[in-house]
Parts: structure tokens; C-alpha cells; sequence
């Protein structure tokens, strides 16, 4: 802290004068300070640039597969039957019977009041032969379906009362039912345990008085071209039968012994919409790039002209020329205006869906060429700005950082500066206002010194 002796002897604000000096003083520390601002908005929109580009990256690779553009729609014939198409598909029509639906395994028990078996154990083995010996805390039905739904083995239990036996005590069944469809998930239920299971002595809970399978386990089946030489049958463990063709799953919700048709065809409306996400996501940088270019030039006395984030950035400007000309220039001779992705001479990108539909309508194929052609050099111009470590964007981002850091490294030296500067001028100002203290106090002895004096009168002759 400075020391302080405003008016003591001047009659000055010295505080205010140093303040004043120091704000002077402090004009290039203050420079700095702004340019630093100004330098972390552009590395901070350069940084949101770098992110568009990256994921503009991304896509673009994925649109350079032969097949991105594909898109293919199923119908049929009966709401019991749909269809899911991807692009690896084909165009197809055939009919399918749909003879049965995949069912889960559902088993009754026989009844009771408590488990007739103390320790209460209960083993199951699954399609495979596996076996799951479970124990449960008690012979109640409660505890006895805790232990089950606990053991994770893909069977789901539940109890059911079922009146009550002659002493009045309440009866139950146990339902299991197991947790998916299919005969690979069908299981069986022994009381007993796993030793007992093996000797061929445990009782199987489905055959006990009174028990049951409600409903066994089994597949779903469907008939392709039923009653021709080449019918074939094909099961599933779900009612979606994967890959029933390729690229095409079908889900089954009914059992029919008519024919339902089904159909995949060709999706131009997807394949345009995947086309303009691609081409929109290219035009929203050029446009945010055309944006961060312009600059707000002063047309009014007192106004000042006001610069856009990226003007005069040659590696912005590099980035959207290169972007551009990924874009128009000819694919194997074939500008990328006629499917409909043209720049017009503002440079704004656009996609026309309905030339591009009629485009894909008529030749696919060559449709497809022209936009992954397309789509490889936006990849390759895109990876080579947004590179994480060589990209020319990335570069410039990295410069401007330390950019920012030497400049704070001279804000550190120019406080250290103006500190050692306040202090020499508080010294200053002080040692000033003690010497004219001290000649105020000569002053004021010397005038009370001379008043002191003798007067001198001139007497008159005689």
C-alpha cells in the first residue's frame, strides 16, 4: 500500500494525479487486455467452426459408401405382417404364409399350501441341459417365487391362490413362464435337487397331479413360396424373423394360412433426405463462414467500422473456397448441379429435391457416383482443416492460442511495471509534499523573525 499526503502541504489530490498518470501509464497494458478479448472470440468461433467441420467429416465418409444413398420401404398385403428394409436390400415382391407365431414356455404347478420338500429346492435346466439348483428361504409360495425370479436363469415365476385345501388353508400355484420366446428358451422344472435331477428320482413339476405346460415353447415359422417346388420353411425364436431376405426383417403379429405379400421398393424420398442433410449441413458452414466475413462498415460521422470474426482470415478463407469447389466442381465430367447441389454466384449452396428425385428416378446409379464423388472430397477437404493434430484449422486455432499466451505473459511483465511505476510516483509525490512543508514552516520563521525586528524611526533637528 502507497503512502498518502494529499494536501498536506500542496493543497493537491496527489491520489487523483497518480491515478491519472497511471491510467496513461497503462493504455498498452490495456491494449493487450482488449486484443486478448477480442483473440478469445475468434479462437472461440474458429473452435466452433473445427467442430462443424469435424462432424461434417464424419459424415461425409459415411456418404462415400456405395450404398449411403440406398433406401428401400416394405409394404404388405396384411397388417399381420411388416417390414423393415435397409440399404443393403433389393427390390422384391413374394408372399409368405405366416404358419405360427413363437410362443414363451408357461408351467402350472399342482397345488399347495407349503412345499412339500424341506429344504424347499427347485432345479431347473434349460434347453441346452443346463441345471440351476435354487433354495428358497422358506416353503412358502412368496419365498419360493423370490428365490426363482432372483436365480436370473430366464424364467419369470408368479403365485396364483387356488382355494383352499380341507383345513382351510390357502392353496397356490406356482406359473413360470420363461422370460423369451422360442423352444431355445424352453425349460424344465424339477422338485428336487440337482443330484436327484441327475439319478432320474427328482418328480418333474409339469407331469405332477394337477400340473401342466400351459403353453410350450416354440418358434415362430413362416412358408416362402408356399405350394411350388421351392417352398421353404424358416423359424425364428422371436416373431422377427432377421434378415428373412436381405436386408428386409419381417415381423409377424398373426397366424394365417393365406398368403400375405410382401413388397420392397425403392425409397427416393429417404434417399433425398439423406442427400439434403449432407448438402444442408455443407451449406450452414458456408453460410456461418459468409457471416463471420462481413464486416460493418461506418457510414455516419462518430460510427466505427466493425470487422466480422473471420475477415481477413486467409485460412478461413482457403477452407470456404476449397469447400466450395468440392462441391460444384464435375464428378467424371458431371456437374453435381444436375442431381440438384448447385452454388449460385453469392455462393450460397442449395439442393433442389424435386431434380434430385427425378435424377435418382432415372438413373440411379449414376446418381449415386456423382454424390459419393461428392462426398470423398468434402471428406478429404474437411480432414484436412479439422485434423486434431495437423489440420490447417486446427493450426491456426493452436497459433492464436499461444497468441494469447505470450500476451498474457506481457500483462504479467506490464503489472509488475505500472506496481514498481504507482510506487516511485507515490515516493515522489510525497517527498514533494514533506519539502514544501518544510519551506512553508522556513517561511512562516522567517516572517515571524523579521516582525520581531526593531523598527527604525528618522528623528527631527533642533
Amino acid at each position: 500500500m502507497g503512502l498518502s499526503f494529499d494536501g498536506l502541504a500542496s493543497g493537491l489530490d496527489t491520489t487523483a494525479i497518480i491515478d491519472a498518470l497511471m491510467n496513461v501509464e497503462a493504455i498498452p497494458k490495456t491494449l493487450l487486455q482488449n486484443k486478448i478479448k477480442d483473440t478469445n472470440s475468434i479462437i472461440s468461433n474458429l473452435q466452433g467452426l473445427n467442430t462443424k467441420l469435424q462432424e461434417l467429416a464424419k459424415l461425409a465418409k459415411d456418404s462415400t459408401s456405395p450404398t449411403a444413398l440406398l433406401a428401400f420401404k416394405g409394404s404388405s398385403s396384411s397388417d399381420a405382417v411388416t417390414l423393415t428394409a435397409s440399404g443393403s436390400a433389393s427390390a422384391v415382391t413374394t408372399d409368405v404364409v405366416v404358419n405360427r407365431l413363437a410362443t414363451a414356455q408357461a408351467l402350472v404347478t399342482s397345488k399347495f399350501s407349503t412345499w412339500p420338500d424341506d429344504p424347499p429346492v427347485i432345479t431347473l435346466v434349460n434347453a441346452e441341459g443346463k441345471q440351476t439348483e435354487i433354495t428358497a428361504a422358506s416353503g412358502s409360495a412368496s419365498d419360493l417365487v423370490t428365490a426363482i425370479n432372483a436365480a436370473g436363469v430366464g424364467v419369470k415365476a408368479s403365485s396364483v391362490p387356488s382355494g383352499t385345501d380341507a383345513d382351510g388353508n390357502t392353496l397356490y400355484r406356482l406359473q413360470l413362464v420363461s422370460s423369451e420366446t422360442g423352444e431355445k428358451h424352453a425349460f424344465t422344472a424339477y422338485r428336487g435337487d440337482a443330484a436327484s435331477v441327475t439319478a432320474g428320482t427328482a418328480s418333474n413339476l409339469a407331469t405332477e397331479t394337477g400340473a401342466a405346460v400351459v403353453t410350450p415353447a416354440v418358434d415362430a415359422q413362416v412358408t416362402l413360396w408356399a405350394g411350388t417346388a421351392a417352398e421353404q420353411t424358416v423359424t425364428s425364436s422371436s416373431n422377427t424373423f432377421t434378415g428373412l431376405m436381405t436386408g428386409v426383417d419381417v415381423t409377424v403379429s398373426k397366424a394365417s394360412t393365406d398368403p400375405v405379400t410382401i413388397t420392397v421398393a425403392a425409397d427416393s424420398k429417404t434417399s433425398a433426405a439423406t442427400a439434403k442433410s449432407f448438402v444442408d449441413k455443407i451449406a450452414a458452414i458456408l453460410a456461418n463462414i459468409t457471416s463471420g466475413s462481413k464486416a460493418t462498415v461506418a457510414t455516419d460521422a462518430g460510427d466505427t467500422t466493425t470487422l466480422g470474426v473471420y475477415t481477413g482470415d486467409s485460412t478461413v478463407r482457403s477452407l470456404k473456397q476449397a469447400l466450395s469447389n468440392a462441391v460444384q466442381y464435375p464428378v467424371d465430367g458431371v456437374s453435381p448441379s444436375s442431381i440438384g447441389i448447385s452454388i449460385d454466384r453469392y455462393g450460397v449452396l442449395s439442393f433442389d429435391e424435386a431434380k434430385f428425385t427425378k435424377a435418382l428416378a432415372d438413373d440411379p446409379d449414376a446418381v449415386s457416383a456423382i454424390f459419393t464423388g461428392v462426398a470423398a472430397r468434402v471428406q478429404d477437404t474437411t480432414e484436412q482443416y479439422s485434423d486434431k493434430y495437423d489440420g490447417l484449422l486446427t493450426k491456426r486455432i493452436t497459433g492464436q492460442e499461444d497468441l494469447v499466451s505470450s500476451m498474457n505473459d506481457q500483462i504479467d511483465s506490464w503489472d509488475t511495471r505500472l506496481g514498481q511505476r504507482r510506487a516511485t510516483l507515490e515516493r515522489t509525490y510525497a517527498q514533494l509534499e514533506v519539502m514544501l512543508n518544510k519551506m512553508q514552516s522556513q517561511s512562516s520563521y522567517l516572517t515571524s523573525q523579521l516582525s520581531s525586528l526593531p523598527s527604525m524611526k528618522t528623528g527631527s533637528g533642533s
